[in-house]
C-alpha cells in the first residue's frame, strides 16, 4: 500500500486511479447513506478524492489509509448536508403514508435488506445521518457529536429517535 501511496503523492494518475478503484465503492456507499441522494453522493465522492489526493502529504500512517479517507468522505458529506441548512436537532416528521407497500408477502432476506434500506432513506436527514454514522459506520456518540457539532446527548437522542422512527416505518410497510 505504501508504494501506491508514494506514487499518488508524486501525482501518478495511474496510481491515483488504482487507489480510487480500490476505495470508491465503499466510500460512495457512505456518501449515499449520509446525503440520501445518488447524484449528490457522486459529486461528494469526487470532491473527497480530490481533497484526499491534494492533502495526501498530511496522511501520516497512524491509521489506515481507508480510515483516513473515510473521515474525509464523512466530513464532506456532513458539510454538504449542513449547506442545505438542516437543523440536526429539531426534526420535521416525514409523512409515513408515502412509504411504498410491498406486494409480495413472501419476503426473503434480500427483500428485508432492501426494505430496511428504503426505510432508512425515509428517515429525516438528521436521524439518518446519526443512525448511519453510529450503526453503519461505527462511530461512537462522542465522535458523532464532534463531527456534527452537536452535544453527545443530542447524538444519542437522534439515534434513539431514528430507531423508533425506523421501527414505525417498517411496521407500516408490512
Amino acid at each position: 500500500m505504501t508504494a501506491i501511496l508514494d506514487k499518488c503523492k508524486e501525482g501518478d494518475r495511474k496510481a491515483q486511479f488504482e487507489l480510487y478503484n480500490q476505495y470508491s465503492k465503499a466510500m460512495y456507499n457512505i456518501c449515499v447513506r449520509i446525503v440520501n441522494n445518488l447524484e449528490e453522493a457522486e459529486d461528494i465522492l469526487q470532491e473527497s478524492f480530490l481533497s484526499a489526493f491534494k492533502n495526501l502529504h498530511q496522511f501520516n500512517g497512524t491509521s489506515s489509509f481507508g480510515a483516513w479517507l473515510k473521515r474525509i468522505v464523512v466530513n464532506h458529506s456532513i458539510n454538504h448536508v449542513k449547506k442545505r441548512r438542516l437543523d440536526l436537532v429539531e426534526m420535521e416528521e416525514n409523512n409515513i403514508s408515502s412509504i411504498p407497500e410491498k406486494e409480495e408477502k413472501d419476503i426473503d432476506l434480500i427483500l428485508n435488506i432492501d426494505r430496511i434500506r428504503e426505510a432508512i432513506q425515509l428517515l429525516p436527514d438528521g436521524y439518518r445521518i446519526v443512525f448511519s454514522l453510529y450503526l453503519l459506520e461505527g462511530y461512537d456518540h462522542r465522535e458523532i457529536s464532534q463531527i456534527l457539532s452537536i452535544s453527545e446527548s443530542a447524538s444519542k437522542s437522534q439515534y434513539s429517535r431514528a430507531k423508533k422512527k425506523l421501527k414505525d416505518i417498517l411496521k407500516v410497510s408490512l
